[in-house]
């Protein structure tokens, strides 16, 4: 590993707010269904648990895609719930992640503890070792994990949910369980994400997938400090991009509680988002990830205007507001990728 090359990269540079050549991009799910690369991996194995837990084929899928879309970071092929194995729940994917004994009181906790190592989840830790020796000396690694509500969300609600409303339930009625719930989580991704940098990687992105659920009132009083601590822990070592999806009246407390990187989904202006989390923060996005389903011309219009309303400005990272979607032409992620390293030229 060249520290040197690593540093001087487009999106490390972008990250520290530093002029680049061109913009960076690289795009969330890039290792995903819509690539028949990584559909030949998974043809392998029954189920996306198995393949995070396969460091040899998960390596594959991070590598192949980083090459195949030329994108200028490889993000480590993993999933949100599995952190939750070792804490004591009980996952299986069917085909999506599913939680077969949820926490929903408060005397569930006795049955959960936080990771003591990193080795608890020694097969990412593999995979981020074998795809950073895989990778190009100017192409760093992206580790990430969930944000504390969204863990919690899932540990909670048992999978995905339209109104979350198991987790607020048990936010609102036993406070002092749900902060006791987090403070596992935060030790435990502390632990985690630590353990993806000492394998590897050169920034994290904490994904708060569902915070977007939340009120401003609620996400200050019962995901803030959790999410906060969390990043004041990393960012000590690597930078953090912090993006939570659904909701940019959170901006201001996202940016509050901390990352080195914002990242912005399509529900905000480019131009408005950075404005509300300040120009002394990068940010990412955030073009409508429905954008690559359109003919090429219309895409390259709505790259422009994202491209646009950063204005030139360094710390701009070009990514999606949300991860690509099943079914897309893997060709117009390839001509996105193009497009922006030929229109956001310096």
């Amino acid at each position: 590993m060249d520290a040197a090359a690593l540093a001087d990269s487009r999106l490390m540079k972008a990250v520290r707010r530093e002029p680049t050549d061109t913009t960076p991009v690289w795009i969330m799910r890039q290792a995903g269904r819509f690539l028949p690369e990584y559909m030949a991996v998974r043809s392998q194995v029954s189920s996306v648990l198995e393949l995070c837990r396969a460091p040899e084929l998960a390596a594959e899928v991070t590598l192949s895609a980083q090459q195949v879309l030329g994108v200028d970071a490889a993000i480590l092929f993993a999933d949100l719930p599995p952190l939750l194995i070792p804490m004591g729940f009980d996952l299986t994917y069917e085909p999506g992640p599913t939680i077969h004994n949820p926490l929903r009181l408060g005397d569930d906790l006795e049955r959960v503890r936080a990771i003591a190592s990193a080795a608890e989840m020694g097969e990412v830790m593999e995979t981020a070792r074998l795809v950073r020796a895989g990778l190009p000396d100017d192409i760093p690694l992206i580790g990430f994990a969930g944000a504390p509500f969204t863990l919690a969300s899932y540990a909670v609600e048992g999978g995905g949910s339209r109104d979350f409303r198991h987790t607020k339930t048990l936010m609102y009625a036993d406070p002092s369980a749900w902060d006791a719930f987090l403070e596992r989580i935060v030790e435990s991704l502390i632990v985690y994400l630590r353990g993806q940098i000492a394998a590897g990687c050169q920034l994290v992105q904490l994904f708060d997938s569902w915070g977007g659920c939340l009120s401003p009132s609620d996400y200050r009083r019962y995901v803030l400090p959790s999410t906060q601590a969390v990043i004041r822990a990393i960012e000590a070592e690597v930078p953090v991009i912090h993006f939570l999806t659904g909701n940019p009246a959170l901006l201001p407390l996202m940016r509050e509680a901390g990352g080195q990187v914002i990242g912005l989904d399509w529900r905000v202006g480019l131009k408005e988002g950075w404005q509300t989390v300040g120009h002394d923060v990068a940010v990412q996005g955030n073009l409508d990830p429905v954008s690559l389903f359109a003919d090429l011309n219309t895409l390259r219009a709505r790259t422009q205007d994202v491209l646009n309303a950063a204005e030139g400005r360094p710390g701009h990272i070009f990514n999606l507001g949300h991860g690509v979607m099943p079914g897309m032409n893997p060709d117009n992620v390839k001509a996105l990728v193009e497009m922006v390293h030929e229109m956001g030229q310096r």
